[in-house]
């Protein structure tokens, strides 16, 4: 390593917010889903949160595996753009932003509820919090990089389809 390069945790194309995000993908998958003496689910609940969570589940997958197919080359595990990155405006992409981040989180919601388990519920908000975070910074590079993005921005919504 150079003198003057910062170390690549502290890089300067996000590589930190790539370990906080896996961090916190672990702590929804693996983390502890309750506490001892928490109350369970109420009855009517537990099956119909199962079901409704296996819907998101999947739903949050194809959309996840959808936005990634489409940037193809562009894709990069950073939220820096690629050099060679083209700015995407269809498919997942004409429905929410950051498709990826976005089926991500439907995806650790409906775990959440498939699992019942109520600190899951938090840590998956916690992490709609960070990737909000995440897309902010994101976002500021794809302006910079792309001229049509803040119209894009206009049209369609960052994480939440239709609604954020």
């Amino acid at each position: 390593m150079r003198e003057n390069q910062p170390p690549w945790w502290r890089g300067k194309r996000g590589e930190w917010y790539v370990i906080v995000q896996l961090i916190l993908i672990g702590v929804v998958f693996f983390g502890p889903r309750t506490l001892p003496g928490l109350p369970a689910w109420p009855a009517p609940l537990d099956w119909i949160s199962t079901f409704a969570g296996a819907i998101l589940i999947f739903a949050g997958a194809a959309l996840f595996f959808a936005g990634l197919l489409m940037l193809g080359s562009g894709l990069t595990p950073l939220p820096y753009p690629r050099a060679k990155a083209k700015l995407i405006q269809t498919g997942p992409y004409g429905i929410v932003r950051h498709p990826i981040y976005a089926g991500g989180l439907v995806l650790a919601y409906g775990w959440a509820l498939a699992v019942q388990g109520w600190f899951t519920l938090l840590y998956a908000t916690i992490l709609l919090v960070f990737l909000d975070f995440k897309s902010a910074r994101e976002e500021r590079w794809l302006v910079e990089k792309f001229p049509d993005y803040p119209e894009y921005q206009r049209r369609v919504r960052r994480l939440i389809p239709f609604v954020y």
